[in-house]
């Protein structure tokens, strides 16, 4: 747990950039106007948040499928006594994006990003034969954009 605490430029920093950075040549200096702070103010506020872990991923969010790479949603059901090793099975794959517990059934999910569509399958045997597990590969079928903001 995280017990750096926030102050009232940190909270305006982390609400601000959660709807964007402006498309322009330079974006943190127009950020930073709006906020009141200097371009190196914010950059250095931003470093010390993401190292002290209060951000764990600041970046941009890439559209796979229209770059030309593959997406999709799996799910493992993961017997308790193997869920470490699994895990670190499936951490050891660069295509998998993360992965994360549910208290379902299927109780290992994750996401399968690669540089192409057709790359989707292979990934998926394998991980198949280094777990033992059969991957339920759950493809999109439609997209929705939920636009997710939470205020500190």
């Amino acid at each position: 747990m995280n017990t750096l605490e926030l102050d009232v430029e940190d909270r305006a920093i982390i609400n601000r950039l959660q709807d964007g950075l402006p498309l322009a040549p330079y974006p943190y200096v127009l950020v930073a106007a709006e906020l009141g702070l200097s371009e190196e103010e914010l950059l250095e506020r931003l470093a010390r948040l993401r190292d002290s872990g209060v951000l764990t991923r600041f970046g941009p969010m890439y559209h796979a499928e229209r770059l030309g790479g593959g997406l999709t949603l799996a799910a493992l059901a993961v017997p308790e006594a193997d869920y470490e090793r699994v895990a670190g099975i499936l951490d050891a794959f660069p295509e998998v994006a993360h992965n994360y517990r549910r208290e379902h059934r299927l109780n290992m999910w994750f996401v399968l990003a690669t540089e192409s569509a057709e790359r989707i399958p292979e990934v998926v045997a394998e991980l198949e034969t280094a777990t033992g597990l059969r991957v339920f590969n759950m493809p999109k079928e439609r997209e929705f954009h939920v636009r997710l903001h939470l205020p500190v």
